[in-house]
């Protein structure tokens, strides 16, 4: 058994598997990058994903045109981010309840809104939405490990220039300095003429919009449609890996291949003796081991620092 499944993984179709699994995990990754940069907690990644996911299939339904529906799907995204803004920072609810709120929207609003949208129950089956095209790059085809990206979608070769636009705005540009800025110290930012809460608006509208990207692939590539629960936790998956990347992007992308390295795992051992129901919890195992593993190494860090203070304020007395 163990051949077998070695045998199939060292494969450029395998490879591939993964770049396409990690594509809406990266996204919703981004997403959380951003906004805790800004010291704001979007964990309704989730949701947000759910309803990209719904929207983008009702919009490229309505217009026959897969740009509208993704483009849609992430307008609404930006939307929700600046709603849970709204009433974070405005009304003064608290954030991770504003997450939660958004996640109960995600899991039960879809339904509601699918069948309002398409007198559908379940999935969106009856409508004739439109589908993300492919890239193809046949010259990389026969070249080994550069061969997964020879046929993938758009939104994956977008995802990877997502990482790169992240890290360019949030160490190269104004608004990525606020962020920052802000994430760090909010009462500093603010004394230095920073409207904190513009910056977290614009925070988490980001985050929302790259959520909303994560939402439509799902619909509009992986699954070919809408379903309820679609997502399968991938908004949760997301914040681990953004928290085992450090909080940067690409860190963000490495722990994002190791999770879609694991959910692709799962899928090709569904054929080998192992019970299906214990190999489809690889992706979540794999999740809490390297988390706890990132909390045991955060951990160290701090005695560490802390054993250092210790020893500097000893040699001064």
């Amino acid at each position: 058994m163990l051949e077998q499944i070695f045998s199939s993984v060292f494969t450029t179709t395998f490879l591939a598997s993964i770049l396409r699994i990690t594509t809406p995990i990266l996204f919703a990754a981004l997403a959380s990058v951003v906004s805790e940069r800004a010291g704001v907690a979007n964990i309704g990644l989730e949701g947000i994903m759910m309803l990209g996911a719904l929207f983008g299939v009702v919009f490229s339904a309505w217009t026959q045109s897969a740009l509208v529906g993704v483009v849609g799907a992430a307008i609404v995204g930006m939307l929700i981010g600046l709603m849970m803004g709204l009433f974070s920072l405005k009304l003064g609810t608290d954030i991770i309840l504003s997450g939660i709120a958004v996640n109960m929207l995600g899991a039960g609003g879809t339904v509601f809104l699918l069948f309002a949208f398409t007198g559908q129950r379940g999935n969106s089956a009856a409508v004739e939405s439109r589908m993300i095209p492919t890239l193809d790059l046949p010259f990389l085809e026969e070249i080994p490990v550069l061969g997964a990206f020879a046929r993938q979608s758009i939104l994956t070769y977008v995802a990877l220039l997502c990482v790169f636009l992240v890290f360019v705005l949030l160490y190269k540009t104004p608004l990525g300095l606020k962020i920052r800025a802000v994430g760090e110290n909010p009462h500093a930012a603010d004394s230095v003429g920073m409207s904190v809460h513009r910056v977290k608006y614009a925070a988490l509208g980001i985050s929302g919009f790259l959520a909303g990207l994560g939402g439509a692939y799902m619909s509009m590539f992986y699954s070919r449609g809408f379903t309820t629960d679609m997502v399968a936790g991938r908004g949760f998956i997301a914040l681990a890996a953004q928290a085992m990347g450090r909080g940067e992007p690409v860190g963000a992308l490495l722990s994002s291949l190791l999770f879609g390295a694991a959910d692709a795992l799962s899928h090709h051992m569904q054929g080998t003796a192992l019970p299906s129901q214990l190999v489809s919890t690889i992706p979540y195992v794999i999740t809490i081991i390297g988390l706890s593993l990132y909390a045991a190494r955060t951990i160290s860090r701090v005695k560490r620092a802390r054993r250092a203070r210790a020893q500097a304020a000893t040699n001064n007395v």
